[in-house]
C-alpha cells in the first residue's frame, strides 16, 4: 500500500459503488464495522468515547454484487462542548447527508439512550437523502426477546428501510449487511482501485495509529488534549519509509506523562505503532516521535486540517 493510487480496476460485467455513512453515539462500533468491511484497520478503535475525529472513508468490496462499498466512519453524535467537539460532529452529519446510505448503529445493550432519541430527532430535520438503515450493534450481549423489543421500538420512531442485527467485533450477521449494501450501490464505475482499503493519505493514517497507542496507555482527560501529526514521511532506497511525528499536548505538564518515567512509556507507544503501521505497510517502518507542548492547539486551523475536519465548522 503507498501514497501512490493507480486507475480502478475494471471488473467483467456492471459495477456499482456509492457511499454508506456510519452514525451513532460515541462507542457504538462505528470503527469496529468499518475495520470488519475492509478487512484490515483504517480507523482506530479504543474502549474510550470520541476517539474518532475525523471522516475516514474505508473502501470495501462486496464481490457477488461486484460492488464497492465506501463506508465514511464518522466521529460519534454527542452534544458538543468545546470546538474540537463541534467540528467532530459537523462532520458526522456531513457525512451523512453526503451518503446514498444512512447507517444507524445501536449498541443493544444500551438501548434507546438520550442520545439515539437526540440522533432519531435530528435525521428528522436534517432528512438525509440516502436510505435510512438500523444496525443493531453487539447482539451477543442481550437476549433475543430484548433485541426484538428495541427493534421494534426503534423501528416506531423512524422510517427504516431495513434492520440488521449485527456483531461488529465477531462478525456475526456483517455479510448479510455487506450483500443488502452492495445491491443497493448506485450502478457506476468503482471510484477506488481494488486494492485500495482508504481514502485517506496514509500519514494521516500512520498518525491515528500512534494516537491510538496513547489512547490506550494514556488515562482520564489527557487523550483528548492530545493530536499526533506526521511532521515527515521519506521514502528510503532500501525500500523502508522513515517517518517523523509530533505528539501535541495542552500543557507542560502532559510532557512527562507521555514520554514516561526514563522515556519508557513513549519507547513503548512507538514500538507498537511501528509494528502495526509495518503490518499496514508490508515494510520496514523507522518511527520518530517528539512530544511537544502546545497550549492552544484546538485553537489552530491548521490542526483541524491535518485532522480532516473544517475549522469553519466549530462556532456554536
Amino acid at each position: 500500500m503507498t501514497e501512490d493510487t493507480a486507475p480502478p480496476a475494471a471488473p467483467e460485467g456492471p459495477t456499482r459503488c456509492g457511499f454508506v455513512a456510519l452514525i451513532g453515539e460515541p462507542n457504538a462500533g462505528k470503527s469496529t464495522l468499518l475495520n470488519r468491511m475492509v478487512g484490515a484497520k483504517v480507523s482506530i478503535v479504543t474502549h474510550k468515547v470520541q476517539t474518532t475525529r475525523a471522516r475516514i472513508r474505508g473502501v470495501a468490496l462486496a464481490p457477488e454484487q461486484n460492488a464497492q462499498v465506501v463506508f465514511i466512519d464518522t466521529p460519534g453524535l454527542f452534544r458538543p462542548r468545546r470546538k474540537l467537539d463541534r467540528a467532530m460532529v459537523a462532520a458526522a452529519w456531513g457525512g451523512a447527508e453526503d451518503a446514498d446510505v444512512v447507517a444507524l448503529l445501536v449498541e443493544a445493550h444500551r438501548g434507546v439512550t438520550e442520545g439515539v432519541e437526540t440522533i432519531l430527532s435530528g435525521l428528522r430535520d436534517r432528512a438525509p437523502r440516502g436510505r435510512l438503515i438500523l444496525v443493531i450493534n453487539k447482539i451477543d450481549r442481550v437476549k433475543a426477546e430484548q433485541l426484538l423489543a428495541l427493534t421494534a421500538k426503534l423501528n416506531e420512531a423512524a422510517d427504516f428501510e431495513a434492520t440488521f442485527m449485527i456483531s461488529a467485533e465477531k462478525g456475526h450477521g456483517v455479510e448479510d449487511l455487506r450483500a443488502w449494501l452492495g445491491e443497493r450501490m448506485p450502478e457506476g464505475p468503482w471510484h477506488y482501485p481494488e486494492d485500495q482499503i482508504a481514502d485517506a493519505p496514509l500519514r494521516m493514517i500512520a498518525a491515528e495509529i500512534t494516537r491510538e497507542k496513547l489512547t490506550l496507555r494514556l488515562h482520564q482527560e489527557l487523550p483528548y488534549q492530545l493530536t499526533v501529526e506526521t511532521e515527515s514521511w521519506e521514502e528510503r532506497k532500501d525500500g523502508s519509509v522513515r517517518i517523523q511525528q509530533i505528539i501535541y499536548v495542552a500543557r507542560d505538564g502532559h510532557k512527562g506523562i507521555v514520554l514516561g518515567k526514563r522515556g519508557e512509556t513513549i519507547k513503548v507507544i512507538g514500538a507498537e505503532s511501528r509494528t502495526e503501521i509495518e503490518a499496514l505497510l508490508e515494510r520496514k517502518v523507522h518511527l520518530f516521535l517528539e512530544v511537544k507542548a502546545r497550549p492552544n492547539w484546538m485553537e489552530e486551523s491548521e490542526r483541524y486540517t491535518h485532522m480532516g475536519l473544517d475549522f469553519t465548522d466549530t462556532k456554536g
